[in-house]
């Protein structure tokens, strides 16, 4: 059975107090605890853009129940391993149907760290005025809306709305990576809904896609993964892959870019 949940925070059991604030500060060092620099290291040495994404399901392929309900499906490691990732880039970026449904903060508490800039995709603009993004000031929020959708003319000084061309009503990964990119975001944390994250990886927009399944069957609700895929299965997406464990949880890294 899965263990009751419990808080997840600082490096995980043996880890060197050093050894995440090391990571944190752009250093990778070999010495240093080594579950921890295998699985982030990569990301900290990676120079360049680095669009990376995560979810987490049930076995059968679920982030939430039919009726929403998605807490938790996975379990505190993965939670804190979803803070870690957010605390080594620079924005997080998530679709208007997940504020919507889940109020979410997306800020860095499980572990030690910076809140990045959060990032919503919202092309008719309807998110809820009063979400958590829009009004609680902890950290930057840009509000990426479609050329003609009416936003309100007094927001929160934290918020900024940038408009990209989204016809019909559905923003392109890579034109929103762009205009990310040229206000200094560069390493950007796609981090849900299941919609959101499949069009990016269905667009060849990802580096990585960290994939956690949970022990748990859902049998219908929310789905994750969704792309127009082969017909055939000589070509299914493929990509060079590491396994770890999560507590009950396994988490699937994918390469797709090195």
């Amino acid at each position: 059975m899965a263990e009751s949940p419990r808080p997840a925070t600082g490096p995980p059991a043996g880890a060197s107090a050093g050894a995440w604030e090391q990571l944190l500060a752009g250093r990778v060092d070999p010495a240093a605890e080594p579950e921890l620099v295998e699985r982030y290291g990569p990301l900290v040495a990676h120079r360049g853009p680095l669009v990376i994404a995560q979810l987490g399901q049930s076995l059968d392929g679920f982030i939430a129940s039919r009726t929403g309900h998605a807490e938790y499906v996975t379990g505190p490691e993965d939670r804190e391993h979803l803070h870690r990732l957010r605390a080594l880039v620079d924005a997080v970026l998530v679709g208007v149907g997940t504020v919507a449904a889940d109020d979410c903060r997306l800020t860095v508490r499980a572990v030690p760290g910076p809140h990045p800039t959060r990032v919503v995709l919202d092309p008719s603009a309807r998110a809820p005025a009063g979400s958590a993004v829009l009004t609680d000031g902890a950290a930057p929020t840009v509000w990426v809306v479609g050329s003609g959708a009416p936003v309100p003319a007094r927001l929160a000084p934290h918020v900024d709305v940038l408009r990209v061309p989204a016809p019909p009503h559905r923003l392109n990964p890579h034109e929103v990576l762009t205009a990310l990119a040229r206000r200094g975001l560069g390493r950007v944390l796609v981090e849900g809904g299941g919609r959101t994250v499949s069009s990016f990886l269905e667009a060849g927009a990802l580096h990585r896609l960290y994939l956690t399944t949970a022990p748990m069957l859902i049998g219908d609700g929310v789905p994750g993964i969704r792309f127009r895929g082969a017909e055939h299965l000589s070509g299914a997406l493929r990509a060079p892959a590491r396994r770890f464990p999560l507590g009950d949880d396994l988490c699937t890294e994918l390469t797709f870019r090195a």
